[in-house]
This record gives C-alpha cells, sequence and structure tokens, in this order.
C-alpha cells in the first residue's frame, strides 16, 4: 500500500488531475496494490467551490485516472465533492484496475477552530456545504481488505472498530490535517492500528488549502503501530509499506 501526498491547486481539476497521474506514475515502479491520497484531493479543501465542481459518480474526469489505475495494477483512492441526487458529499472514489469504480462518502462532518486561520480566513464548517453520507465500500487486495476513512471519520471509535468488524485488516486515512492537530489526529491514527491490529495509511496535502496550511507528513504505520515511513512537512511525494516474509518493508519515493 502507499500514500500520495499532493499539493492542491484550488479548484484547478485539471492540473490536480495532472499532479495525481504523475504520483501513480512515480508509485507504479514499486508496485502497490492501493495508494491512498488526501481529502478532497482533485479539487483542494476549497468548500466555497464544492458546488461548481462537484463530481457525479461516474464522472467522465475520472477516465484519465481510471487509465492510469489499469496501466499501474493499483487502486487509487481519490478525493472529491460529490453530488448524489440533491446531496452533496465529500467523497473518495475508489478506482480499481478493471474499471470498476466504487465511492465511499464520508460520514462525520467536521470543522476548524477558529485558531486554525490562516490570513484570517477560517472555512466554513463542513456542514453548512456538505451532507454526512453513509456509502462505505471494502477494497480488497492480494488476500487484503481495506477500509476508507476521510479525515473526521476516523476520530469517531466507531468507525474504525466497523472497519475491523467487517474483516479489514488495512485503514486508509484520506485527510487533511493542519499543523496544530497533527500531534494528536497521527496518536488516534496510531492508536487505532494497534487497537484494531490494522495497518493504517495517512494521506495529508503537502501544501496549504481552503485558507489553512497543511502539516504534510503523510505516515503509514504497521499494525503493532510502528511509524514504518513518514513524508516531509512539504511537497508532493510518495510514501509506501509492504509486509514481506521478513517483516514490514517501507520507502520513500
Amino acid at each position: 500500500m502507499a500514500v500520495a501526498q499532493t499539493v492542491p491547486v484550488r479548484g484547478d481539476v485539471d492540473a490536480n488531475l495532472a499532479q495525481h497521474v504523475e504520483l501513480v506514475r512515480l508509485a507504479a515502479g514499486e508496485h502497490p496494490d492501493v495508494l491512498v491520497f488526501p481529502e478532497l484531493s482533485l479539487t483542494g479543501y476549497e468548500l466555497d467551490l464544492a458546488e461548481a465542481l462537484a463530481f457525479s459518480e461516474r464522472d467522465e474526469r475520472l477516465s484519465v485516472l481510471q487509465s492510469a489505475a489499469a496501466s499501474s495494477s493499483t487502486t487509487l483512492v481519490v478525493g472529491a465533492p460529490v453530488r448524489i441526487g440533491t446531496r452533496l458529499h465529500i467523497g473518495a472514489f475508489v478506482l480499481a484496475p478493471d474499471g470498476a469504480i466504487a465511492l465511499y462518502t464520508k460520514h462525520h462532518l467536521g470543522a476548524f477552530s477558529s485558531g486554525a486561520a490562516r490570513d484570517g480566513i477560517v472555512p466554513p464548517a463542513e456542514a453548512t456545504v456538505f451532507q454526512p453520507g453513509e456509502l462505505d465500500p471494502l477494497i480488497r487486495f492480494d488476500g487484503h481488505t481495506a477500509a476508507v476513512a476521510v479525515c473526521a471519520d476516523a476520530g469517531h471509535p466507531s468507525h474504525p472498530t466497523h472497519a475491523a468488524e467487517r474483516g479489514a485488516s488495512t485503514y486508509l486515512a484520506s485527510m487533511f490535517v493542519i499543523p496544530s492537530d497533527f500531534e494528536a489526529e497521527t496518536t488516534n491514527l496510531r492508536r487505532c492500528a494497534v487497537r484494531h491490529g490494522m495497518a493504517v495509511a495517512f494521506a495529508n496535502f503537502g501544501g496549504p488549502s481552503g485558507g489553512l496550511a497543511s502539516a504534510g507528513r503523510s505516515v503509514i504505520w504497521s499494525p503493532r503501530g510502528e511509524r514504518l515511513v513518514e513524508l516531509e512537512p512539504a511537497g508532493c511525494g510518495v510514501a509506501m509499506a509492504f509486509e514481506s516474509e521478513s517483516g514490514w518493508q517501507a520507502r520513500l519515493l
């Protein structure tokens, strides 16, 4: 499995798609089964633009990533606002190499405190823009089962517990975490790994979005809570980890 750390371009879906494809190609040489991107990775965390940029459930803009998934034999988890009927959700598209598309919708909406403001701007609470969702597909690869979480979902103990009860051995956390929240959020994710015996992959932005700084430092933990690999606080990159007969191996790309 692998995490992709992106630097989103505000509202520029084409530029963000190109960045995604570049990172998929970077990862492809190491053959990860699954590659997870941050929350709302295709638009950036730009809640004021979510309505205008919203994806449909079978959006044509995903075709370039479907091709990338097929050519790399990697399942991709990518974030975007998505409209289902009249409801707008924070979605994570799961794009399989065989062309199948599944959709996860964020269950627990969040909000940043006033102390998180950058340049005097605080994004609106997610509930003023989005509706909570219920879609929760599992991902199966190489004898493993993975569950998806989007940011605040991972902070609700029932969410990783439900994933483990459904047989997940991997927890893919697509997130946007600011510097002041990094220690608390990563401590929680590590505890999830240990408590449920799941490998945990955390993907974060490597640059600001929505008027807020990002902590970067995307991480993968082993089921024992060992921090296997971590990206830099800023910039794009891919980190991957896999289990072999000699134990867990990890590398930065």
